[in-house]
């Protein structure tokens, strides 16, 4: 099958490259996100294959639709980029990748939890400058600290297990649905508003939906302990950002640490070191010295990007082979569910 990627990096062409050796699909790579303004170069393409930050809006569908594309194939777990409903009226297979290796992102949520509870970025640079003092670099121990877990999924609950097993923390969670699992390893399952008021440290993992948007904002923020640990490796638009700022500047979170941000779109997976960054709410976050921001890398590990190359392909085989694709959506129940 004849597929146009989208949002290509060196490695996304590396490592589909090599899922692809047996199995002869045509992959053109471009480095462009897929938008309204670069849609047109999929024209001719049965398929597509994208990442988090292209646009699949009704408008970009239609294009797609026009020029022959059926096949929408996600490289990631999320899929709220796309039009589910316009892709639906408009005849495509949309398929993803729903869980690719939940440990890269699960261990680089307690990297970013460690790095801030122990002031590892600040002292990373005093170090190099040759500063040894310690003044301002005093952390606290994990063990015995309440950890919020908002969200138990596959990555939600390998943090909560982590933090339990691994430090000795009191772990509450929330979610629709409970994991008796971590219930028997000592978590315990708990209103938001009650999570919010005990957690020292609070970790997002729960999928963006219309009930999810902006989950961290002003009075939710207000409910949270003084000094509150907030980290998101989830999705960006969980978090209203200039709410966080205000509550960085009063105190009341004490640090953040980010791997996702809801306007990341123009900024991540781009070297930007020789422009002036045009988005003054990130650039404001990035003033602050307990706030510690990666460019959505928690996913990117070896074995994670061998795993999503090898679903992303086994998608496309199944599609043009007639089956139904492991990773397909369906679509009916998640419109169901969140019309």
């Amino acid at each position: 099958m004849k597929i146009a990627v989208f949002s290509t990096r060196s490695y996304d062409e590396c490592f589909l490259k090599a899922a692809n050796a047996n199995l002869r699909h045509e992959l053109h790579f471009f480095e462009a996100r897929l938008t309204e303004r670069t849609c047109r170069l999929a024209e001719g393409f049965p398929a597509v294959c994208v990442f988090v930050n292209d646009q699949l809006d009704k408008p970009v569908l239609e294009t797609l639709a026009a020029g022959g594309t059926r096949l929408i194939a996600l490289r990631c777990a999320g899929f709220n980029n796309v039009d589910l409903r316009a892709a639906q009226e408009l005849g495509f297979t949309v398929t993803r990748v729903p869980a690719y290796s939940p440990h890269a992102v699960a261990e680089h949520t307690v990297a970013l939890t460690l790095a801030l509870v122990r002031r590892l970025h600040k002292a990373y640079n005093r170090v190099r400058e040759g500063n040894f003092n310690l003044e301002g670099l005093l952390g606290f121990d994990l063990y015995k600290k309440t950890v919020g877990v908002i969200g138990t999924g596959k990555i939600g609950a390998l943090v909560a297990r982590a933090f339990l097993a691994g430090f000795g923390c009191r772990v509450l969670c929330h979610d629709v649905r409970q994991d008796p699992e971590l219930v028997q390893l000592g978590a315990e399952y708990v209103p938001l508003e009650r999570l919010f008021s005990v957690s020292d440290i609070i970790s997002l993992h729960c999928p963006l939906l219309p009930e999810t948007h902006h989950l961290i904002h002003e009075k939710t923020i207000q409910q949270m302990k003084d000094g509150v640990i907030l980290i998101n490796t989830s999705r960006g638009a969980l978090i209203h950002t200039r709410s966080v700022i205000r509550a960085l500047k009063t105190g009341k979170i004490g640090a953040l640490g980010l791997d996702v941000y809801e306007e990341e779109a123009d900024l991540f997976f781009e070297d930007l070191s020789n422009r002036v960054i045009q988005d003054d709410v990130f650039a404001r976050m990035l003033t602050f010295p307990n706030v510690l921001i990666t460019g959505h890398q928690a996913f990117f590990t070896q074995e994670a990007m061998e795993a999503i190359a090898a679903q992303t392909l086994e998608n496309i085989s199944a599609f043009a082979e007639g089956h139904r694709p492991p990773g397909l959506i369906e679509v009916e129940k998640v419109l169901g569910g969140h019309a």
